[in-house]
């Protein structure tokens, strides 16, 4: 069988390695120490944050965003429905219900009038929502500016969950700054990785601040072990640290890479009946952290699951698009706001190999695969 390719591979640079025999000379392993403050101060530098922490996951970033905006036991959380279930599980960490709103066309991400919407309707029922949670999908960021004007006038913040968006930009400015929090994950399959972990960023210095606190096992400045609440095992190790200061130094590389590859494939399949990819705003330029594409059965003639299939035949990993929050079992009975949008993108979505180390002769690979497992290609 050929060499498997797979969606979205680690890519480590020149400096980890030697940032980490650094750690391991020092025998500063963990808990924190130098890396990690360095590791903060440079995702500063990045993105113009003026305070960061950087912890376990993406996941407990919002899971300490949602707690210091005052989220608890039975309040609602308007939340992103087309994205991954880890933007919505720290709602239910805390209690809390999460109300999943649908996409608008020009970006796919969460619909500023649905949200405006819903802080309505949950203000009708005497229980107005306490936060919305908003996702840069695939990379490409919301539309921030309709977002923070709707919330602004119903007085909800505002968390980016920026997982899958390091590098790229909303009209200039680096994602991860256009709502109180700002969430980034460095899982092992995003566009920088430490291998796990994660990272929120806020203007919110003191917001900051309490979440290193809590993250901290919430220990409070004292000799000895003293607590006056509950904190969290959420900071990342110095180990980690030292891994993703060496990849913050090559992002501009992978995102070029990137969106060098979705270049590529839409030269390759972009006239195939049927096939279309996924636009990117005008307001701001995404990191193409997949390429991603919709097969529409009628025009194709085959469907998304016949291509992935055809696909992991020839070994090589692709991945329907996330499955909507609110079609998701473990979340049924929530409310949504649905228009429709994010279940046609699902049922038609296919994120193709988009790793920044491809080859050519891989990305043709994947493309010609592609091409043979479409039968309108053949039509042209």
């Amino acid at each position: 069988m050929s060499q498997r390719i797979y969606l979205s591979p680690p890519h480590l640079g020149d400096d980890e390695f030697r940032l980490v025999q650094e750690v391991f000379a020092s025998n500063w392993i963990a808990p924190l120490g130098p890396q990690v403050d360095a590791f903060e101060r440079e995702v500063c530098e990045l993105t113009g944050a003026r305070a960061a922490c950087a912890l376990s996951s993406g996941t407990a970033a919002i899971h300490l965003a949602l707690r210091l905006l005052g989220v608890g036991a039975n309040d609602s959380v308007l939340c992103a429905s087309l994205t991954f279930a880890a933007t919505a599980n720290p709602i239910l960490y805390q209690g809390a219900q999460p109300v999943f709103i649908d996409s608008e066309e020009t970006s796919w991400n969460i619909d500023p009038a649905l949200v405006g919407a819903a802080l309505a309707d949950t203000k009708k029922s005497g229980r107005p929502a306490k936060a919305v949670i908003a996702v840069d999908l695939l990379g490409q960021c919301a539309d921030y500016d309709a977002l923070n004007a709707v919330c602004a006038a119903h007085g909800v913040p505002l968390i980016q969950d920026a997982a899958e968006a390091l590098g790229a930009t909303y009209k200039g400015q680096a994602a991860g700054r256009q709502g109180r929090a700002g969430i980034f994950s460095f899982n092992g399959n995003k566009i920088i990785t430490t291998s796990g972990g994660g990272m929120l960023v806020s203007d919110d210095v003191e917001l900051v601040a309490s979440a290193r606190f809590l993250a901290t096992q919430a220990r409070d400045p004292a000799p000895h072990y003293q607590h006056s609440t509950f904190g969290y095992n959420y900071r990342l190790s110095n180990v980690l640290a030292a891994i993703g200061r060496g990849q913050l130094r090559v992002l501009a590389d992978r995102v070029a890479a990137r969106r060098a590859n979705e270049a590529f494939y839409r030269k390759a399949l972009g006239g195939i009946p049927g096939v279309s990819f996924m636009p990117e705003a005008p307001w701001g330029g995404s990191n193409r952290w997949l390429t991603h594409i919709q097969i529409d059965p009628g025009a194709a003639g085959t469907t998304r699951e016949a291509v992935l299939e055809a696909l992991a035949a020839e070994n090589i990993e692709a991945r329907p698009l996330w499955k909507p929050l609110h079609m998701q079992p473990v979340f049924a009975g929530c409310r949504a706001h649905v228009n429709g949008t994010a279940e046609r993108l699902f049922s038609r979505g296919l994120s193709l190999p988009s790793g920044s180390a491809l080859t050519e002769a891989e990305l043709e690979r994947v493309a010609s695969l592609v091409r043979l497992a479409i039968p309108s290609a053949t039509r042209q």
